[in-house]
C-alpha cells in the first residue's frame, strides 16, 4: 500500500476494506461520540505496561491478546487513530512496530479529519478474534541508556528531546536538542504540517537523515509521534530510547 507511515482520511476511506483501523480513544468515546466504521476500539490505558513507569511497552502476552481480541492478523496494515493529535495512535503503532508488526499507519489529523468527510458509526463491528503472535522485539530501533550515553559523543548521532521547551530548559540529556512534538502540528487541521516546514524545522535544530536520531522524552509517549513522523519522512535510522528521561534519571545520569 502507498504513504506508508502515514495516511490520510481520503485514503482511509478509499482503503476501509483492506485495513485494520484501531481507535485508541477512550472507550467511552468510542461508544458515545461514534467511530470509523469497521474500528475495533483499543484504549490506551490497554496497551500501556502496568505496575512499571507509566507509558512502558505492555508485556509480550498482553500484547498477543491485545491485538487477537481485536481481530488483528500479522499481515493487516493496521491504521491507528486518537483525537489528540495522533500521539496516543503513535504510541500504539510504535509499540506494534517493536513486537514486529511492519504495516503500520498513523491516520493524520486525528479522528477531526475523519468526523469532518466521513461518515462515522457507533455500531461496534464484528470481530473474529485470532491467534496473534508477535515478532521479536526490534533491538535495532529500541536503544537503552548506553546508547543514548554513547550517542552523547558520537559527531554523526543527534539526541532529540521531543518535551516542551520549558521542559528541556530544567533540566535535559546533554547535548540534546530542542523539538517539541507538537511542532510538527498544525493546530488548526490537528494534521501534520506540509512535508517541506517540517524538514525545514528540523533542519534549523541539526536534525538531518544524514544522521542518526536518537528520541527522548519523559515516558516514551511523546517521541512516538517524532518517531512516525520521522520514518515517514524518510530518515534511515531513528532510535527510540523506551526509557527515556524516567530511565536515565534512575540511573544517576547527569543532565544538563
Amino acid at each position: 500500500m502507498s504513504e506508508e507511515w502515514v495516511a490520510s482520511a481520503d485514503w482511509l476511506a478509499e482503503h476501509l476494506d483492506d485495513v485494520a483501523v484501531v481507535d485508541v480513544r477512550d472507550a467511552w468515546e468510542y461508544d458515545g461520540i461514534g467511530h470509523v466504521p469497521g474500528a475495533v476500539s483499543v484504549p490506551f490505558d490497554d496497551f500501556r505496561a502496568e505496575g512499571g513507569p507509566e507509558g512502558m511497552m505492555p508485556a509480550r502476552d498482553h500484547w498477543a491478546e491485545l491485538l487477537g481480541d481485536a481481530g488483528i492478523e500479522r499481515g493487516d496494515t493496521i491504521v491507528a487513530y486518537d483525537d489528540t493529535h495522533g500521539v496516543f495512535a503513535a504510541r500504539f503503532l510504535v509499540t506494534a512496530l517493536y513486537y514486529g508488526h511492519n504495516d503500520l499507519r498513523l491516520l493524520d489529523g486525528d479522528y477531526s479529519a475523519w468526523l469532518r468527510d466521513h461518515e462515522t458509526t457507533d455500531d461496534a463491528p464484528d470481530v473474529t478474534p485470532t491467534d496473534y503472535e508477535p515478532g521479536d522485539a526490534r533491538e535495532d530501533v529500541f536503544v537503552d541508556a548506553d546508547d543514548v550515553l554513547a550517542a552523547t559523543d558520537d559527531p554523526d548521532a543527534v539526541v532529540v528531546d521531543t518535551r516542551e521547551p520549558e521542559e528541556y530548559a530544567e533540566g535535559h540529556i546533554p547535548g540534546a536538542v530542542n523539538l517539541d512534538w507538537k511542532e510538527v502540528v498544525d493546530d488548526e487541521t490537528r494534521g501534520l504540517k506540509p512535508r517541506a516546514d517540517i524538514e525545514d524545522l528540523l533542519a534549523e535544530r541539526g536534525v538531518t537523515p544524514d544522521e542518526r536520531v536518537v528520541l527522548y522524552c519523559n515516558t516514551a509517549r511523546r517521541i512516538s509521534h517524532t518517531f512516525v513522523v520521522l520514518r515517514w519522512l524518510g530518515f534511515p535510522d531513528v532510535a527510540f530510547y523506551e526509557g527515556s528521561l524516567t530511565d536515565w534519571t534512575d540511573r544517576g545520569h547527569p543532565l544538563e
